[in-house]
């Protein structure tokens, strides 16, 4: 690898980072792993000619030698999708359908949000877990045998779930093992995870209330509710277990680390990290300029959710302007300082995001919505999955109605300003009076109906000034060459 200090401009401009094989899994071993006679034979019995191949990050050093044996094996042509726009836990189809892929083979952790475009198959990783380990510590942080307890885990774990589930049952009359489910026709997998129809899970005969959510499917003791129940989590902490711990937050987790092997009270203390959410929904109704953040484009619903969230801007009286930009980071958002808040539209794991470090606070639809529609009340619900806030969704709230002569007004918790929240009718109202419009922003004085550019104009800098028919004509003229710290006609000293 060359330096990546070095001063000269060809060294840094051409450098190559190799990538150490030390982490190659080996060729007998892969077969196992990555599930390779199964996805030949689900391709070759949909006659698949194109297979898309999507790797995380951390399993992209075996990629090639995955897609070599997958060619060798079937008639198929692969293609790896080495770097996905978003999540790697989401199906991303809109890069298999840049080659034309007639199906999609996603490899490692994986949301299980549901898909629409491509036919996918999942293949876990099946990491180890140690059942006996794992059982023992179960029985230290349940001593009760009585207890209720619902048995979750990373996609990863699935594979062992039902030995550890067959070897605690027994003790446990109450315990329940969630199994993997997902959502469409299209979807397969070799493992113990099964495709289910998109509507709501029914009830078991006798009553008993089936829970199916996250891809996670699991049937409670007739008389009973999840509040009555506590989770054990066996997988790492991660985006799983706080997607998990928000949206069941009247449940008391426990967890096993299987790299660790160690087991835990979860001590996240929730209702403060749900204080530090509500802090961002304070800073939504403060908004007066919204960005949209397209944050995927595989899940299921996403241009629908888009659709609703902007006409809930606009009847709040509030701008929006949509962004697609990838991965997020904090460079990129701070770009755009005329937008007080951004909404991100993800799938479950990647909605909660952390945005301390970012200039302007991010936050999910469903806080959006408690900023915006004064029919939804903050309370110990936390909804993550945004297709629950669309109508027919088990969440969903429909926008308030304005009524006449109702313009409620409460003080803003982070600037002590009055603020109003009276609604825009549904339907645009045709003034007879002309074209002009005047609206009343939320300090009750009248608004600017074009934010963003009256925040252009009052910049000291408005980018590059064309002057067109003011620039002499002159003759190119070769420039320098290298980077700024070494030109490559200024030598060496």
């Amino acid at each position: 690898m060359a330096d990546a200090f070095s001063s000269s401009s060809e060294t840094v401009i051409q450098r190559v980072l190799d990538v150490s094989p030390n982490g190659n899994t080996p060729t007998e071993d892969l077969q196992q792993l990555y599930q390779i006679t199964e996805t030949c034979a689900f391709i070759s019995e949909h006659r698949f000619a194109k297979v898309a191949l999507q790797f995380p990050d951390e399993l992209l050093v075996d990629s090639a030698a995955v897609a070599e044996e997958i060619e060798r094996n079937s008639q198929a042509k692969t293609f790896i999708l080495g770097d996905t726009s978003y999540g790697s836990c989401c199906v991303d189809e809109v890069a298999a359908e840049h080659v034309g892929a007639d199906c999609m083979v996603h490899y490692g952790s994986a949301c299980l949000s549901p898909s629409r475009r491509l036919p996918v198959m999942y293949v876990f990783e099946k990491r180890p877990l140690d059942i006996q380990m794992c059982s023992a510590s179960f029985r230290e942080l349940y001593p009760d045998r009585q207890t209720h307890v619902v048995v979750l885990c990373d996609v990863n774990y699935d594979h062992a779930i039902g030995d550890l589930a067959a070897l605690l049952i027994p003790e446990y009359p109450n315990l329940v093992a969630a199994e993997l489910v997902v959502e469409g026709e299209q979807c397969y997998s070799h493992g113990r995870i099964k495709s289910i129809n998109p509507e709501p899970c029914p009830s078991e005969d006798g009553g008993a209330e089936i829970v199916c959510q996250f891809g996670r499917r699991f049937s409670l003791k007739s008389g009973s509710s999840l509040k009555d129940y506590r989770i054990f989590y066996v997988g790492r902490e991660g985006a799983t277990l706080r997607n998990f711990m928000m949206t069941w937050n009247r449940c008391s987790f426990c967890s096993f680390d299987p790299v660790s092997a160690k087991g835990r009270v979860e001590s996240v203390n929730v209702n403060r990290a749900l204080m530090k959410r509500y802090y961002a929904i304070e800073r939504a109704k403060d908004a007066g300029v919204v960005g949209v953040l397209v944050g995927t484009l595989g899940v299921a619903d996403y241009l629908a959710v888009i659709r609703q969230l902007k006409e809930t801007l606009r009847r709040a009286g509030k701008k929006s302007y949509v962004f697609a930009m990838g991965k997020l980071n904090v460079p990129k958002l701070a770009n755009f300082l005329e937008i007080d808040v951004f909404v991100l539209i993800a799938c479950p794991e990647n909605s909660l995001l952390d945005s301390s470090e970012f200039y302007k606070p991010v936050v999910t639809p469903f806080e959006m919505e408690v900023a915006c529609n004064r029919d939804r009340e903050w309370s110990g619900e936390y909804v993550t999955d945004f297709r629950h806030l669309l109508p027919g969704g088990r969440s969903h709230v429909p926008m308030a109605d304005q009524q006449e002569d109702d313009d409620r007004t409460d003080v803003s918790l982070i600037t002590g300003a009055l603020r109003s929240h009276n609604l825009l009718s549904s339907e645009p109202v045709q003034s007879s009076f002309g074209s002009s419009v005047v609206l009343r922003n939320q300090t009750l004085t009248v608004a600017n109906t074009n934010s963003a550019a009256s925040f252009l104009a009052g910049r000291s800098w408005q980018g590059l000034e064309q002057k067109l028919g003011e620039t002499p004509v002159v003759k190119a003229v070769e420039g320098r060459r290298g980077i700024a710290i070494a030109y490559e006609e200024e030598g060496t000293s």
